[in-house]
């Protein structure tokens, strides 16, 4: 790393600095800072309904995850390969990557990620937070989107190949999706709110 003009810190190359970016960055409480192809962004806060989404699955998902997987949210996701790193809604991932001082994990050490869409993410959500998901080889994405044409909808991808991955099963808000194993788990979207 270099010094440049007093206290600026040039890193050696792109990732870490825009990491060293990502983690000085000051917003506001509630709001979150990710890197989403090298470019740094801040979301604002999170409605209600998406964090009683968000909950609704978690407590399902402890219920069949084992014994020393964790869920988290808002814990970060690194896929340096993409210059992201992402801050997804829900992250299930062996609790020894949690060790050491870093604020995320690399991405590829998840079993399962959950975006919940909304007017400021869904472009990325269904995009280039998806390629770099299956890029990183995280074997399921849980993409809730309730700002479909066709009304909410839930929609599991899976088979992760490059940066793409193939649709394993998609449900309409009111209807139920399985989660194949290790989760072997139906989420009963009927519990889930509207628009």
């Amino acid at each position: 790393m270099k010094v440049i003009d007093g206290d600026y810190v040039k890193a050696d190359d792109e990732w870490d600095e825009l990491v060293r970016v990502w983690e000085q960055t000051d917003v506001p409480k509630g709001c979150k800072v990710e890197i989403i192809e090298g470019l740094i962004t801040v979301t604002p806060r999170s409605p209600n309904a998406h964090h009683y989404i968000a909950g609704r699955i978690q407590r399902r998902l402890y219920e069949v995850i084992r014994e020393h997987w964790g869920i988290y949210q808002r814990l970060g996701a690194a896929v340096p390969s993409r210059l992201g790193l992402y801050v997804p809604d829900l992250l299930v991932v062996p609790e020894e990557e949690l060790s050491g001082d870093d604020c995320f994990i690399p991405a590829g050490e998840a079993e399962l990620v959950m975006e919940i869409t909304s007017k400021a993410t869904a472009a990325n959500d269904r995009t280039h937070k998806a390629a770099g998901y299956a890029a990183a080889g995280i074997p399921l994405y849980l993409l809730i989107d309730s700002l479909t044409p066709d009304g909410p909808t839930i929609t599991l991808y899976g088979e992760p190949k490059g940066d793409h991955y193939r649709p394993l099963g998609t449900a309409k808000f009111g209807e139920a999706l399985k989660l194949p194993a290790p989760f072997d788990l139906v989420i009963d979207t009927s519990e889930f709110p509207g628009d």
